[in-house]
C-alpha cells in the first residue's frame, strides 16, 4: 500500500520539512522514497543544478532510512503539479509527501497553487505537511485521528489508516461529529434550524453504534481502536480534538455526504486542511468511490 512514497520537494528548506515524515513511513514499510522536483520549462537551465540539490538530500538521507529503504531521485521538466501526478501515476506511487508551502514561502506550494493541483488530479492518499519555522528533525507518530461522517466516501480512508496504525503502532481514533441541526430552504433563503436534545441523544447513540461496528475492522492490527462522538460544528470539533488529545495526524476523505451538509473537498475538509496544524492524511475522492487497497 505505502510501498512506494514520493517526496515532492522544490529546492526549500520548507519544503524539506516532508523528509522527517517520509523517513518514518519509508522505514517502517520497507518502502522506494522518490525525491522528485520540477524545473519548469523556462527553468531548464537549471537541471543539471536540481540533480546535484537531489543527490545531496538523497546522500543525508542514507544514515536515516533503514537498510531496506532505496531512495530514487528524478527531476522532471514541466509544470510542477502536472508532472508530479503523472509520474505517481506512471511509478505506481502508493503516498505523495508534501509541505503546504515551499520556496516563496507563501506561493509556490502554497495550496490553491500545486498542492492544490495535485489533490485535485491523483485518486492516492496525500500527506501535506504544514511547513513551520520550528521544523521537526525526526518524527514519530503516536495518535492518529480518522474523521468519519457515516458515509462510504468518508470510510474509503480507513484501510490507509488502518496499514499507518499496524506498522507505526498508532492508537486510531474514529471521531464522529453530530451536527446540532441542519439546513433548510425557506421561503426567506436557506437557514439553520437546531434539532431538539432528544433527537441529538439518538443521532449520538446511532454515530456510537456505527463508530462501534467499524472498529471492528481493525481487528487485531491496531492495538487500540477508540470510537469517539462528539457534537458541534465537524470542522471546530475535528481540529479541537486533535489539539486536545494531542494527535499526530488527522486522516480523512476529501468527499463525504452530498447535498447541503457535505464534507467535501471545499467545505469540512477544506476549512481542516486550511486551518490546522497537524499533518493529514488525504484520499481524494472523484466521481467515483477509490479502489481499496
Amino acid at each position: 500500500m505505502f510501498q512506494r512514497l514520493l517526496v515532492a520537494l522544490d529546492g526549500s528548506q520548507l519544503a524539506e520539512q516532508a523528509l522527517p515524515y517520509a523517513v518514518e513511513i519509508a522505514n517502517a514499510f520497507a518502502s522506494e522514497l522518490f525525491l522528485v522536483t520540477v524545473c519548469q520549462s523556462q527553468e531548464v537551465d537549471f537541471t543539471p543544478a536540481s540533480k546535484a540539490y537531489l543527490d545531496k538530500r538523497a546522500e543525508q538521507l542514507k544514515g536515516k532510512v533503514s537498510g531496506g529503504v532505496k531512495v530514487r531521485k528524478e527531476v522532471l521538466v514541466g509544470r510542477p503539479a502536472r508532472g508530479i501526478t503523472e509520474y505517481a501515476v506512471k511509478k505506481d506511487i502508493g503516498l505523495i509527501i508534501m509541505t503546504s508551502r515551499g520556496r516563496s514561502g507563501i506561493a509556490s506550494w502554497l495550496l490553491g497553487s500545486t498542492a492544490n493541483e495535485i489533490i485535485h488530479s491523483v485518486k492516492i492518499p496525500i500527506l501535506l505537511i504544514k511547513a513551520s519555522a520550528s521544523a521537526p528533525v525526526t518524527v514519530k507518530f503516536k495518535r492518529c485521528l480518522v474523521t468519519l461522517d457515516g458515509s462510504e466516501r468518508g470510510e474509503a480512508i480507513l484501510p490507509y489508516a488502518g496499514e499507518l496504525g499496524e506498522k507505526l503502532s498508532l492508537e486510531i481514533v474514529l471521531l464522529r461529529v453530530v451536527a446540532p441541526g441542519k439546513h433548510v430552504h425557506t421561503i426567506g433563503g436557506l437557514d439553520f434550524v437546531y434539532f431538539k436534545d432528544r433527537d441529538i441523544e439518538i443521532m449520538k447513540a446511532d454515530a456510537q453504534e456505527y463508530l462501534n461496528k467499524l472498529s471492528i475492522r481493525f481487528g487485531h492490527k491496531v492495538s487500540t481502536v477508540r470510537p469517539e462522538v462528539r457534537v458541534g460544528e465537524p470542522d471546530l470539533e475535528i481540529m479541537k480534538y486533535a489539539e486536545k488529545h494531542d494527535c499526530d495526524l488527522i486522516a480523512m476523505s476529501s468527499h463525504g455526504h452530498s447535498f447541503v451538509e457535505q464534507w467535501t473537498y471545499g467545505s469540512v475538509t477544506y476549512k481542516i486542511i486550511h486551518q490546522s496544524t497537524r499533518p493529514i492524511l488525504l484520499l481524494p475522492l472523484k466521481s467515483d468511490l477509490a479502489e481499496s487497497p
